[in-house]
């Protein structure tokens, strides 16, 4: 494994105004010295986009942050951004999110997660034009949907991966060839992360949490698929930034194989909680800690603020991952409970209320 010091560097955060991407870049603002932090985000309207504006307006009073307002699916834009700043690290969370919106969207994934993938793909690959250092490290989410409906539980890495069951799914599994053989071709470093059920304070409104939260304080029903039998490896998102800080620091090695040839310098890594929650313990620890922070009253009647229904299309009943390869090559397994975490989204989700 090859060590890079994030210091004195020029790091690119694709979906900067994201939820993950956001979190990440107030770490590595934190963590490193004389570092500059070059964010992108097209701020679509996917879900509320104050939200974004919100996490943005936290960051940018520290002027070793550079934002730009703009889509990867743009190659002109990315083309531009890595010739101006030319990044050592990157780190590519910029993605049309959600299992089910892509039944109904398909468009926004094929641009965001495949078009505008290659484009940052294409930029690392010339970012060693004319003899120049070039990308040391390409960093990029992937999703745990790539597992589909698999029945082996936990996931690993090393599990065939061939059947999505989501369109989402399908562009995440993408990514990861896409980035293999850009790996082989052009020696680009390049780790995948297939992140599990992430939640947290300023989360997405989309998630079933933070959903769950908004209709319970509008009195309305939430509706729990597979009559409550789903099971999800939740991840806290601090416990998500630091597994990308670590790996970030860490670049999988150039080797030449026994042809002469690269051998791909390409990982994937799973990072989850690897402590899959019953959705129904999950929806009883969020109405506790919900009416612990005040946003719901201690009357509150969830019975009737309940409907069990089908599974959806797209969706898995069990997410559940094995961190074993994590925590062999970075020493690192996420650790926080749903307890905890859910306390902290209520703690904030009552502020943000007031």
């Amino acid at each position: 494994m090859q060590h890079i010091n994030l210091n004195n560097k020029t790091i690119l955060v694709t979906g900067s105004a994201g939820f993950i991407g956001a979190n990440l870049v107030k770490r590595l603002l934190a963590d490193t010295q004389q570092s500059v932090i070059v964010g992108i985000d097209n701020m679509n309207n996917y879900y509320d986009v104050s939200l974004k504006q919100e996490r943005i307006d936290q960051l940018k009073d520290d002027r070793r942050f550079v934002f730009i307002k703009g889509d990867i699916a743009d190659k002109d834009i990315i083309d531009t951004l890595f010739r101006q700043y030319r990044p050592a690290v990157v780190v590519n969370l910029a993605a049309q999110a959600g299992v089910r919106y892509s039944i109904t969207n398909p468009d926004a994934y094929i641009q965001s997660n495949l078009i505008g993938f290659y484009n940052i793909l294409e930029a690392c690959r010339h970012s060693y034009d004319n003899g120049m250092n070039g990308v040391e490290h390409l960093v990029y989410a992937s999703s745990s949907s790539v597992y589909g409906s698999n029945s082996k539980v936990p996931y690993s890495t090393d599990d065939k991966v061939d059947n999505p069951v989501s369109l989402y799914a399908a562009t995440k599994k993408s990514n990861e060839l896409l980035a293999h053989a850009y790996s082989k071709l052009y020696n680009i470093p390049s780790t995948g992360l297939r992140f599990f059920t992430v939640y947290g304070p300023a989360g997405r409104p989309d998630m079933a949490y933070f959903g769950f939260t908004d209709k319970l304080v509008a009195g309305k029903t939430i509706q729990i698929f597979n009559y409550g039998n789903c099971r999800r490896d939740f991840t806290y998102v601090d416990d998500i930034v630091e597994g990308v800080v670590r790996i970030m620091q860490g670049a999988p090695e150039k080797q030449t194989g026994e042809d002469g040839l690269p051998l791909p310098p390409y990982n994937v890594y799973n990072i989850g909680n690897s402590h899959p929650e019953n959705l129904l313990d999950f929806v009883t620890i969020l109405q506790e800690e919900l009416i612990r922070a005040g946003v719901l009253p201690s009357d509150y009647d969830f019975e009737a603020h309940k409907e069990l229904v089908p599974m959806q299309p797209g969706d898995v009943p069990v997410t559940y991952a094995d961190t074993s390869a994590l925590e062999r090559d970075y020493g690192f397994k996420p650790s926080t409970s749903l307890r905890n975490g859910l306390r902290a989204f209520a703690e904030w989700y009552a502020k943000r209320k007031d």
